[in-house]
């Protein structure tokens, strides 16, 4: 009876190139990401040819064996290997490796339904629940513009809860460009913004047409010069004492506004 090959260790040199991933530039480079737990795993694979390989610890290969199949290759790991892969406090035992699912501005546009479109977002969590919150709200898909968080990131990849497999994602270098590319393709732009002439519960002649949502910065919101450029800045009525709303608050109130109407 043949023995079954040692564990890969956190010295291994497979694991050591998996973990290079853990930074941007190599994500970028090689256009890959690193997912974990199964979750993110059964989501991936339900994109033909998604996902690379799989490393997992003995006790997580067992658990989710009915997520095994025969063109992607599993690498038993000690434990500690896996985990160094993962950014999570609590390692699930079980990260896969994930080619990146950003698509073209144009592929995005050519769909038809309204869209959300993030400037300059920082917070991977935010970025995260915003893509999530756009699925669970039948969004057309989701456009990060400016300086925003690498959507592959692992607490962003956390955050979307499997939606980052559901829906289009664009990335995109010039949040202006991208708002003109918006209305170009037929859709009011509409500029979330608490100092909104328009106030949301008073928006359904505008959220009755083709529309994208535009939001800013979690920290300064949007910049003057970016709001002008949209077609409408539409107000979320605060009525207690609160200065604001989170930017996953303020987008998933923003787009279940749209789906209301929808």
């Amino acid at each position: 009876m043949a023995s079954l090959p040692p564990l890969l260790t956190t010295r291994s040199g497979r694991l050591k190139q998996a973990r290079r991933l853990a930074r941007r530039r190599h994500r970028t480079t090689e256009g890959l990401f690193l997912a974990e737990g199964a979750k993110a795993l059964a989501e991936a694979l339900t994109v033909p040819g998604n996902v690379v390989e799989v490393y997992a610890a003995p006790d997580a290969a067992e658990a989710h064996a009915g997520l095994r199949t025969p063109d992607v290759p599993w690498h038993l790991c000690e434990p500690e290997a896996v985990a160094s892969l993962a950014g999570a406090v609590t390692p699930q035992g079980l990260v896969a490796v994930c080619r990146t699912l950003d698509v073209p501005l144009d592929d995005v546009l050519a769909g038809t339904g309204d869209l959300v479109l993030c400037a300059d977002v920082r917070d991977p969590g935010n970025a995260g629940t915003v893509v999530r919150t756009a699925d669970a709200a039948g969004a057309a898909g989701v456009v990060l513009a400016g300086h925003s968080v690498d959507p592959y990131n692992d607490k962003a990849v956390r955050a979307t809860v499997g939606s980052l497999w559901h829906l289009p994602l664009a990335l995109v270098d010039d949040p202006a460009e991208a708002v003109r590319r918006v209305r170009a393709s037929g859709r009011l732009v509409l500029a979330a913004d608490g100092a909104g002439e328009t106030d949301l519960f008073a928006a359904d002649a505008l959220l009755d047409q083709p529309h994208a949502w535009l939001l800013g910065n979690e920290a300064w919101g949007l910049p003057d010069d970016l709001a002008a450029l949209a077609d409408h800045r539409v107000a979320i009525p605060i009525r207690g004492r609160a200065e604001s709303l989170n930017l996953a608050t303020a987008a998933a109130v923003c787009l279940y506004a749209t789906a209301r109407r929808r």
